[in-house]
Order: C-alpha cells, then sequence, then structure tokens
C-alpha cells in the first residue's frame, strides 16, 4: 500500500530563504504557463498542453540560470503536471454540466508546495546517512535540510515534498510498498453516528468527546482578526497581524488533525467491522436559502442558526475522521461500510417504526409506536449498524 510520512523541516534562515526563492519561482513558472495556455487559445484556438510546455522548460532555464535554471528540472516537470491536471478536470467539470471553476492565477501565499517525482532526482531523502543524530533531505538550489524525524519511515519513498505552512516548513514523503500491519481480530462491531454534542456516539454506547478547538480559540483568534483589521494594507504590521491570525488556524488544524487520529484508532483497535453514514458534509453546511417576502424584503429563514451549525459541524472536522478512519480500517486490515443516512435518526431500533416526531429533543428519542426511549445518537447507530450489516449480507449473497 501507498503512504505519506510528514515531517516538520528545521531550516538555516539561508536555506529557508532559499527555499521561499524555490516556491516563489514555481509559482511565476504556474502562472506564465497558465498565461501561455490562455492566450493561445484566445488568440489563436490553439490548446497548449503539458508536453510542449514541458519542452519550452530547457529554454526557459537557459534564458534565466540565476532564477528558473537553479531548480530541478523534475520539480519543474511536476509544477507544469499539477497544471495540467487543474485543466484536465476543468473539462471534466464542464462535461458532467457541473460549476466549471476555470484555473485561476497564484498569488503570493497562494502556491505553498513544490514536488520532486523522484527521489534521488533533485532531491536525496536521508542525505547524509552517517550523521549519528540527525536526518536530513538535500534539495537541489537548497542544499541539506534538517528533518525533525519523529517517527520511522516505511517502504520505499517515491515523491517528495516539500510545503510552507505559515511560518514552518515540513517535507512530505510519498512511499510505496508500506507493509500493512494488520491488526488481530476483535469479535466486535460497531456504528457510529457522527454529532457535534459528541464527535462519535457507537452503537455501543461509548461516546467520544468533540474537543471544539475553534470554540476553544475563538476569543484569541477575534483578537488577532480585529487587531488586523487596523493594520493598513502593504505594512510590515500587517504581515505580522496576517501571520498571529494564520498561526491560529494552523493550530486549531493541527489539534482537530490530531484529535481524528487518536479517535478514528480506538475505534479500529476496538472493533473488526465499522459502519458509518455516507455524510455529504459540503451540502450539509451550505448557507440558508434567503427567502423573498414579494415586497422587496426576506422572510425568516432560520440563517443565524444555521451558520451556528455550520460552525459546529465544521469545528468537529467530520469530513476529515471519516478520511483518516477509512486509511486506518485499511491499514489495519479491518472493514468499514457507508451508509444511506435517510431516517437513520428517526427510526426507532426496537420496532421499526420511524416518524418525525420519535425524536423529541437533539438528545432524547422516544418512539410514538412503542414507547422505546434511548439516547437520540446511540438510536442512530444501531439503526446505522444495521443496515450496513445488511448491506454487507446482501454483498456477499450475490
Amino acid at each position: 500500500m501507498r503512504r505519506s510520512f510528514k515531517f516538520l523541516l528545521r531550516p538555516t534562515g539561508r536555506q529557508a530563504a532559499a527555499l521561499t526563492r524555490c516556491l516563489e519561482d514555481h509559482r511565476e513558472l504556474c502562472n506564465a504557463a497558465l498565461e501561455h495556455r490562455r492566450t493561445a487559445y484566445r488568440k489563436a484556438g490553439v490548446r497548449v498542453r503539458y508536453g510542449g510546455q514541458s519542452a519550452e522548460l530547457k529554454h526557459i532555464r537557459a534564458d534565466d540560470p540565476g532564477g528558473q535554471g537553479r531548480w530541478s528540472f523534475s520539480s519543474q516537470q511536476a509544477t507544469l503536471r499539477r497544471l495540467d491536471k487543474a485543466f484536465k478536470a476543468f473539462f471534466a467539470r464542464v462535461k458532467a454540466g457541473r460549476t466549471p471553476g476555470f484555473p485561476r492565477f497564484k498569488g503570493r501565499g497562494w502556491f505553498d508546495t513544490v514536488e520532486w517525482p523522484k527521489d534521488g532526482d533533485g532531491c536525496r531523502w536521508d542525505s547524509q546517512p552517517c550523521h549519528p543524530t540527525a536526518t536530513f533531505v538535500r534539495l537541489q538550489g537548497v542544499g541539506h535540510v534538517r528533518v525533525h524525524q519523529h517517527r520511522r519511515v516505511l517502504g520505499t519513498v517515491k515523491t517528495i515534498s516539500i510545503k510552507r505552512e505559515g511560518a514552518r516548513w515540513f517535507v512530505v514523503l510519498s512511499c510505496a510498498d508500506v507493509p500493512a500491519v494488520t491488526l488481530p481480530a476483535t469479535g466486535t462491531v460497531a456504528g457510529i453516528d457522527m454529532g457535534v454534542a459528541s464527535l462519535v456516539t457507537t452503537s455501543d454506547g461509548e461516546h467520544l468527546v468533540n474537543p471544539r478547538h475553534l470554540a476553544v480559540t475563538a476569543d484569541r483568534l477575534a483578537a488577532a482578526q480585529r487587531d488586523l483589521a487596523r493594520k493598513k494594507r502593504g505594512g510590515k504590521r500587517r504581515r505580522k497581524a496576517v501571520a498571529r491570525v494564520a498561526a491560529l488556524h494552523a493550530k486549531v488544524r493541527r489539534q482537530r488533525l490530531d484529535g481524528a487520529h487518536k479517535a478514528a484508532l480506538a475505534l479500529v483497535r476496538d472493533h473488526d467491522v465499522i459502519v458509518h453514514e455516507a455524510l455529504k458534509v459540503t451540502n450539509m453546511t451550505k448557507r440558508a436559502i434567503p427567502r423573498p417576502d414579494g415586497n422587496g424584503g426576506y422572510l425568516p429563514n432560520g440563517a443565524a442558526a444555521k451558520s451556528g451549525l455550520n460552525r459546529s459541524i465544521l469545528d468537529a472536522g467530520w469530513g476529515v475522521f471519516l478520511t483518516i478512519l477509512s486509511h486506518k480500517v485499511e491499514s489495519a486490515g479491518r472493514e468499514l461500510i457507508a451508509v444511506d443516512p435517510a431516517d437513520t435518526s428517526r427510526t426507532c431500533a426496537a420496532c421499526g417504526h420511524c416518524a418525525r416526531e420519535n425524536r423529541v429533543t437533539q438528545a432524547a428519542f422516544r418512539c410514538t409506536g412503542c414507547g422505546h426511549t434511548a439516547y437520540a445518537d446511540v438510536n442512530a447507530a444501531v439503526n446505522i449498524l444495521r443496515a450496513g450489516l445488511a448491506l454487507r449480507d446482501a454483498a456477499e449473497a450475490a
């Protein structure tokens, strides 16, 4: 299986400046390639593809030896492939009748990753293996950069990427042939219901806490954003204020990711089969639709409450959690089943009666048919588990 490993870089001041220049030159290359495609199609109706732009790289590098010529040829090809991939995705959306989203020019701060497609071609992981205490990655034009390697790298390193997140630099290794570590069977199955009060509620009645990292940081973030709003554009103080806001958001993102890893690992260790709802978080967090009153105004549509619910869902990180859970299930040799979430919270787990009135409150469930009472999320998790096991049995019978 393929797996990624992300480590913090410890560049010197000179290396950090070189990494910044590397990102900037790759950003300019991407923007120039995009302008080339736009102009060729607008002026002559010609579609420029990756092959033609890649062939022009040698002339670009020869004309700019102190700029584009400093960096790895293969990393520049990877940047052009990213642009080509964006265009292919654009045409696929047009063909499918979806919102196209034409590729955009990348401004400063919107291009933060450079990839080297092959270890040994312009880059080298563990470039000083004889060093007694530290790990280094060598990058063409930058040098040997120290890496804070906090865990062992498994498999064979295929691609190496450098990523900037705020004031920090990271190296991301994509490794192939990573051995799967199959966990011993436990003989248990579980359905899980995603929520806001608790991140996860299992069919066994277990609750995994929702830390609400964004809500905890809300006051500090609001103060930093107010400070940012008072700064004059283009000034040094504004750049520092932007960095403070970005650092707070980055910390929340790291906390949320860490919590999702721990929660998913706990579920995978305890259960052989995990069933969850196939949630479409993007659709669930859309803004409330305006309701015109016919007189130039609007009727109440619950936009404020919907906005607060959307913020809570995004703070819980359902999408991140389910993605991490699927990766851990695959690595551990477990089974993950996704079911249709329709009516799972309204159906009685005891008699199967489905009614909107069954859900008395957000936390309480009381069946209007048989009188069964339960914690609402536990009742939903039991229904999710049954639906998943039914799907599995049907697939095995077929």
